[in-house]
């Protein structure tokens, strides 16, 4: 990963439409997983929050 990040740094020649499609795919699929994970963990809070404060 280290590597390709300095071919595309050091790529003068300028990036195609596909790699930057490429990257922001990678970041899309990064943020999904980074909702998902902290989904359920947040649902789970606000729920605990919604019990203290009805008094259940």
């Amino acid at each position: 990963m280290k590597n390709f990040f300095q071919k595309m740094l050091g790529d003068k020649s300028g990036a195609s439409a596909a790699e930057y499609a490429l990257i922001l795919a990678l970041i899309g699929v990064a943020i999904i997983g980074g909702v998902n994970a902290l989904g359920g963990s947040i649902g789970g809070a606000l729920n605990t929050a919604s019990d203290q404060i009805s008094g259940t």
